[in-house]
């Protein structure tokens, strides 16, 4: 790890580093006004647009409809008094907070390209996901860059040019929610909404320094469609703190009888279980990478700042023991689900023709496995019913995020399918299998590297365990401070 001094700031007012939590009480104290929170997150889109490009669209007019509209709902509810809601509303934790959403999911009029090139149709209807966001009162400013239809781990496509890093321009943020991850951790807004198909979600906030939650498959819901890949596919927040992170998984909670996985109401909200430290846990130290097929080795920065972040948790209480989840070969399960899904987006495009010719051939890919799919779904319970066996011993499991610290930019961008699998199996071969799986896992800063990038260490647990992931995360944050560190005034660089 880098020995050169940390850049510590403290958030200034009414400035890109207040989070979603401290907006909000803001907003609701009548200190600032979305609008102005609007106006000045459009104003740093704009300013960094050229150089981060972490958005793909920008709602300018309508936002700024919506935060007059939620100044005016502020004020009615301030003048009822001590903060209540007036008659007949109910609490919108999220009134007047500007907030992004990936390019994969649906925004009434605003196309949804995921990635690809071609005039897409306007959106008739929001998703369940956005009537939620806005439900609880955020202002979805734009939709955030992601390469096509989420394939790699990098933000970077023709449709859209290059998505970069904002602590280095010229490295990646990762992805696929590359987009969201740098536009929370260049403050252009205090939280995001990604989705995590294998690491989209908890990849891009590692390479960030952001908090990066994947929930438990089922814990929100995928409306208007069954599932999303095959079930590999959940919505995340992206976000500086834990309590931001928790905030809006609790505003995006709950399912619709049209959802494949239905879960019950959490015992408590998820805010209240960054509020509180967890039990003393026994934790699993896993540096093993599941199968892939492919090379990969962990990069000597990144092992030294997971076996660190042991140690912090050793510290803080926590039995630290090695372990090896065992995978197998999990990988048979997770391929043909994914395919499938490129196969399903390839066939919504305008024009195929302007499909990138990777993937064409994973398209192709996903028609010849289809017949494979049932199998894939009934092998999942045999094997959940086998890694939960390490349950019994642990509590938690504490694992890489990404084999690398972020690649320089185009460096995982290859030319066909083989190379481009090859260099992204190397880079990023620890997240995907919790997707097959279905269930939670955190993404936690871990620190940098000698040459200042981020990188991340990742907390799993078994079915339904957000509320002690998050428990934990914050109790680390509490410890780590890592929402003081950040970019600086990288953003404003020409790479």
């Amino acid at each position: 790890m880098s020995d050169a001094p940390e850049v510590l700031v403290e958030p200034e007012r009414d400035g890109p580093l207040d989070g979603v939590a401290v907006l909000a009480a803001r907003l609701a104290r009548g200190e600032v006004s979305s609008r102005e929170l609007v106006e000045a997150a459009l104003d740093r889109i704009e300013a960094t647009q050229s150089t981060l490009n972490a958005f793909r669209r920008v709602r300018t007019q309508e936002v700024l409809a919506e935060a007059v509209a939620a100044d005016a709902e502020l004020a009615a509810t301030a003048a009822h008094g001590r903060g209540r809601p007036a008659a007949g509303r109910r609490h919108r934790p999220l009134l007047g907070v500007p907030i992004a959403i990936k390019d994969d999911t649906d925004i009434a009029g605003l196309p949804t390209a995921f990635g690809a090139v071609g005039e897409f149709p306007p959106a008739v209807r929001d998703s369940e996901m956005v009537r939620r966001l806005k439900a609880a009162g955020a202002v979805i400013v734009g939709k955030t860059n992601t390469p096509e239809f989420g394939q790699w781990p990098f933000t970077e496509g023709r449709a859209f040019g290059v998505t970069r890093n904002p602590w280095d321009l010229d490295h990646s943020p990762g992805g696929s929610s590359g987009g969201a991850a740098a536009a929370v951790a260049a403050g252009l807004v205090p939280g995001a909404i990604g989705s995590d198909g294998a690491g989209s979600v908890r990849i891009p906030a590692a390479w960030t320094h952001l908090i990066g939650i994947k929930p438990q498959r089922g814990r929100i819901s995928n409306a208007p469609v069954r599932e999303q890949f095959n079930g590999l596919t959940v919505y995340g927040p992206l976000t500086r703190t834990v309590a931001d992170g928790a905030l809006l998984l609790d505003a995006l909670v709950g399912s619709l009888p049209i959802d494949r996985d239905q879960l019950p109401t959490p015992l408590e909200p998820f805010l209240t279980a960054a509020g509180h430290p967890p039990p003393r846990l026994r934790i699993g130290l896993s540096l093993h990478r599941p199968y892939s097929g492919m090379p990969a080795s962990l990069d000597p920065a990144v092992r030294a700042a997971v076996e660190r972040m042991a140690e912090v948790l050793a510290r803080l209480g926590h039995d630290v023991v090695p372990v090896e989840p065992p995978y197998g070969l999990l990988g048979t399960i997770f391929l043909p689900r994914s395919m499938d899904g490129i196969r399903d987006w390839a066939g919504r495009v305008p024009d195929p023709s302007q499909l990138d010719p990777r993937t064409v051939v994973n398209a192709r890919t996903g028609r010849l496995l289809r017949p494979f799919l049932p199998l894939t779904r009934a092998a999942e319970p045999l094997a959940r019913l086998n890694i939960s066996r390490i349950f019994r011993r642990i509590d938690v499991v504490l694992a890489p995020t990404t084999a690398t610290p972020p690649p320089r930019i185009g460096e995982l961008n290859r030319d066909t399918n083989w190379a481009t699998d090859q260099a992204i199996v190397a880079a990023c071969p620890f997240a995907w299998p919790w997707n097959v799986l279905g269930w939670p896992a955190v993404n936690v800063p871990a620190g940098r590297t000698a040459a200042g990038l981020p990188v991340g260490a990742q907390l799993m647990g078994p079915a339904g365990s957000e509320a002690l992931l998050i428990s934990l995360a914050a109790q680390v944050e509490d410890r780590e401070r890592w929402h003081l560190h950040h970019p600086g005034e990288r953003t404003t660089h020409a790479a």
